[in-house]
């Protein structure tokens, strides 16, 4: 396992930089075997150290590339694949390691309806990419996503600007009805904020 300060989705990227000598011996261990491990947002305390809180609930991480510089650290590309629960955290001796069990997606209630709402929530992400890019800041490009709303949905928690914690929150629904309800929810307030924060930066009408 890989305790981080950031929230892993399916089928996002996540560069790492490993340096402790507990993570080297992870990344050794995982490029002998099935080159996969766990990642969990910390809650609080520190990536460095030990000592953390630590969320019960991430995804799984497959190595796509590594490099070993010659004093020992890894360099290493991976990506989020399926989600994970963690059901006991066992000692972190030599690094972290847990009792995990994969946690599929349930089928969706309604498919018509969630594609509908996939729809939507695809549109609002364009008009709420471009408010970030209006006001100056950067935004992630606003790529073809998928035209299924199973995997769409983690592209667009991907590509929104959304807070850490509500990434969690994503990542942590219990099925493809409830992540949707839960974006739409979070690009809701989102995009209310984002117009209001344009609206305070146009001039007074005359």
């Amino acid at each position: 396992m890989f305790p981080l300060g950031t929230v892993l989705l399916p089928g996002m990227g996540l560069p790492l930089h490993v340096f402790e000598p507990r993570y080297r011996e992870l990344m050794e261990r995982c490029l002998g075997g099935d080159r996969r491990f766990g990642v969990t947002l910390i809650s609080r305390g520190s990536e460095v150290g030990g000592g953390d809180v630590r969320t019960s609930v991430g995804t799984v991480a497959e190595i796509v590339q590594a490099s070993q510089a010659p004093d020992g650290r890894w360099a290493v590309m991976t990506v989020g694949t399926g989600r994970i629960r963690v059901e006991t955290w066992l000692d972190d001796d030599p690094y972290p390691r847990a009792v995990v069990e994969e946690w599929p997606d349930p089928v969706a209630d309604d498919p018509a309806t969630l594609a509908e709402h996939y729809r939507q929530r695809v549109a609002q992400l364009r008009r709420m990419l471009a408010m970030v890019v209006e006001l100056g800041q950067s935004a992630e490009p606003m790529v073809e996503v998928s035209d299924d709303p199973i995997e769409g949905q983690w592209q667009l928690a991907i590509l929104a600007p959304l807070a850490t914690l509500d990434r969690q929150r994503v990542l942590s629904a219990p099925g493809p009805d409830e992540r949707m309800a839960l974006l739409g929810d979070l690009f809701d307030d989102l995009e209310a904020e984002l117009q209001g924060r344009l609206g305070l930066g146009s001039p007074p009408f005359a």
